[in-house]
Order: C-alpha cells, then sequence, then structure tokens
C-alpha cells in the first residue's frame, strides 16, 4: 500500500512553468498552495504544514537559495528548487549539502513529476525511519517484561537464569504465542499466586 505525502506549496511565479507544474499535479488530490513570493511563502509556513515545497527562482524578493536552505532546517518537508539552467552547478552546490532537490529549467513534464516522486519516497523513508525507534522501545519493552519472568522462574521455581530463558522459549513454542505473551502469562500467574 502506498502511503501519501499530502500538501504542497509552489513558491512561483504565476507563470506557464508553475501553471505546467500545478497541472501536472492536480490529480493527486492532495491539497496545492501557490505564492508568488518568499516572504509570501515564509507566511505560509508559519500558518500550515506542508509536506513538499517546490521553488522555481528566482523570485521577485529574493532569489530563493537561502530560503530553501532555511525552510530545509526549520520544516520537516521536501524541497525541489527550480533553477535556471546556466545557474544549475552553481546552485546544486550550494544546496546539496541541506538535502534540497535542484533541477534545471527549463525541463520536461516527465522531470518534474518524477522529481516530486523520488521526493515523496524520501520523505516517506524519513518518516519510517522517525517511526522505528518506538520499535526499539517495543523491544525494550519485550526485554523487560522477559527479564521478569526469569526472574519470577528462577525465585518460585528454583531454575537458573538459562532454564528459565529456554522455559520461556519451549512454552512460546508449544503453544504458539511469542515470548512477550509467555512472559506476560508468567509475571500474572506470579502475581495472583501473592
Amino acid at each position: 500500500m502506498k502511503e501519501n505525502v499530502n500538501s504542497l506549496l509552489i513558491v512561483a511565479r504565476k507563470n506557464s512553468f508553475s501553471d505546467t507544474i500545478i497541472n501536472l499535479l492536480k490529480d493527486k488530490n492532495d491539497p496545492i498552495k501557490l505564492v508568488e513570493s518568499i516572504s509570501e511563502a515564509r507566511r505560509e509556513l508559519i500558518d500550515n504544514d506542508y509536506d513538499l515545497m517546490i521553488i522555481s527562482s528566482p523570485l521577485p524578493d529574493e532569489f530563493g537559495i537561502n530560503f530553501a536552505i532555511d525552510a530545509g532546517y526549520k520544516y520537516k518537508m521536501g524541497i525541489i528548487l527550480f533553477v535556471k539552467n546556466e545557474l544549475y552547478d552553481e546552485v546544486y552546490d550550494k544546496t546539496y549539502d541541506y538535502g534540497i532537490l535542484t533541477v534545471s529549467r527549463p525541463t520536461s513534464a516527465n522531470i518534474i513529476i518524477q522529481s516530486v516522486k523520488l521526493l515523496e519516497s524520501s520523505i516517506i523513508r524519513e518518516r519510517k525511519l522517525v517511526e522505528k525507534p518506538m520499535g526499539i522501545k517495543d523491544k525494550l519493552e519485550e526485554i523487560r517484561l522477559i527479564n521478569n519472568a526469569k526472574l519470577l522462574l528462577i525465585k518460585h521455581l528454583h531454575m537458573s537464569e538459562d532454564e528459565a530463558h529456554k522455559h520461556i522459549e519451549k512454552r512460546a513454542m508449544f503453544i504458539r504465542k511469542t515470548k512477550i505473551y509467555v512472559a506476560k502469562e508468567i509475571i500474572s500467574k506470579y502475581k495472583e499466586a501473592k
């Protein structure tokens, strides 16, 4: 199942290029907002969260490089910066280390769509990496429960730690449940016995 990246802020002058981007991406059924200056974009980012931002430079009040870098630090979003072909190498060198995807203009519809899809997939990957510490917390909780169950087996049944560990593993295999299920079962049993 594909995860959705929901909202897009386009920072560009209202022209054929911004119209092309909007027309290419409007079928995604995700909210798209167009602002025509960096100052408007700054205000918009204060009020709303966006997953993606496309900047087509230059803009009336600023070129866009510094804004892209600042936004990359402050907000958790993917950023594509479109620049004139003759400026591409210089801008790429300045933005690469900040995770900003720089694309030269003029470009094709396929490149625009591929750039957005690439950025969406990197956002989804980043979200999953951020979620991983929860998995670590779950693993630590599992270890804690299993260790508590082993301590109860050692105390009440006079098993060694190795015997207690094997007992939990065998019981889990026998009843076709997880070790954490068996650990909770043991803990519950000895709590009731008090």
